[in-house]
């Protein structure tokens, strides 16, 4: 597919590393952690899955799809490795940033790397996004929403966010999945729990003051931010009514903090997408595929939910390339 755009970037793509995904096989929420053990992926996955390892293979979709630049990130619910212990979940982090890295240096007009950190050792990951970011030349942060428990705004990753601050990094957010078992009845870890951990991260990031106290940060969330950008009338209700809540965010309403933040296009429904329009406004949208299990043509997808002129151009790829310093025209 052709799109007559200046740019088309994909920020949600995933990738797959041969070691760190055997080291995790039956440790990740696609499993339960484990609970429900796969001794094979199911039929119609093998597929798809394969595509995840070969970046020409991911760039034969990415010409069939119309897309110029892929950003990449390690597909952490099938290969998280919160689970190991933080010596060997570094040195499975380096690994799949290696490949990221060699992935972007093999194709740098198609692939924008970015890096996993052990998270549960602050000390590791500040080391680990140092090299990532000075020696690899990866220039996004694929987070999860949580570890150990202790969401992404919790004050103990304040050593975190003042590194990504400073080294101008963007962040991009996507839950390796909630361990609550009662997820793993009908998938359900995929559909609401994905959502609700995307609310439970951002809302952290807010009320924790994250967002309050460097207005720079360039976050962008997985999966158009879940439940987040839909219920803050809620919450700006206990403002009201509890002013006590808002003593990190200098008195002011959530809902302040909704274009704090970038969403990618990843809803599956066009009013969903159309509400997050009239809520955030293009500028705030990153297209975003979930290859390769989401949507076949986003571009397409984006032109059906009524995106036209400038502001498709922006959802595109031109809010992307703001985010992550591109070209104005990528590949050929």
């Amino acid at each position: 597919m052709k799109h007559d755009l200046p740019l088309v970037v994909d920020f949600h793509v995933h990738m797959l590393e041969e070691g760190v995904f055997r080291a995790s096989t039956n440790k990740t929420v696609f499993t339960g952690f484990g609970a429900n053990p796969m001794p094979a992926p199911r039929p119609g996955a093998v597929q798809l899955m394969h595509r995840m390892f070969d970046p020409k293979l991911e760039i034969e979709d990415m010409d069939a799809r119309g897309i110029d630049m892929s950003v990449v990130t390690s597909s952490t619910v099938l290969q998280g490795t919160s689970w190991a212990d933080a010596q060997t979940d570094l040195e499975l982090c380096m690994r799949c940033n290696d490949k990221a890295a060699e992935w972007a240096a093999q194709y740098p007009d198609r692939f924008v790397g970015s890096f996993v950190l052990p998270l549960q050792d602050l000390k590791r990951s500040l080391g680990e996004l140092e090299r990532a970011v000075t020696k690899l030349g990866l220039r996004v942060a694929n987070v999860g929403a949580q570890y150990g428990g202790a969401y992404m705004g919790d004050p103990v990753f304040d050593p975190f966010w003042e590194a990504i601050e400073a080294r101008g990094v963007t962040v991009w957010i996507h839950p390796e999945g909630t361990r609550d078992p009662w997820f793993q009845r009908y998938a359900l870890w995929n559909s609401a729990g994905q959502s609700i951990e995307e609310a439970k991260c951002l809302t952290s990031l807010v009320y924790e003051g994250v967002m309050h106290r460097r207005p720079r940060l360039k976050v962008v969330i997985a999966h158009g931010g879940g439940y987040f950008p839909h219920y803050l009338g809620r919450m700006d209700r206990n403002t009201l009514n509890r002013p006590d809540t808002v003593k990190n965010i200098g008195g002011r309403n959530p809902s302040e903090f909704l274009r704090s933040f970038h969403y990618d296009t990843c809803v599956y429904d066009p009013k969903v997408l159309k509400v997050l329009l009239e809520r955030v406004g293009a500028e705030r949208l990153v297209l975003g595929s979930d290859y390769p299990v989401g949507e076949r043509d986003p571009v397409g997808w984006l032109r059906e939910c009524g995106l036209t002129g400038a502001d498709l151009a922006k959802v595109a790829g031109g809010n992307a390339a703001r985010l992550l310093g591109l070209r104005a025209r990528a590949a050929a």
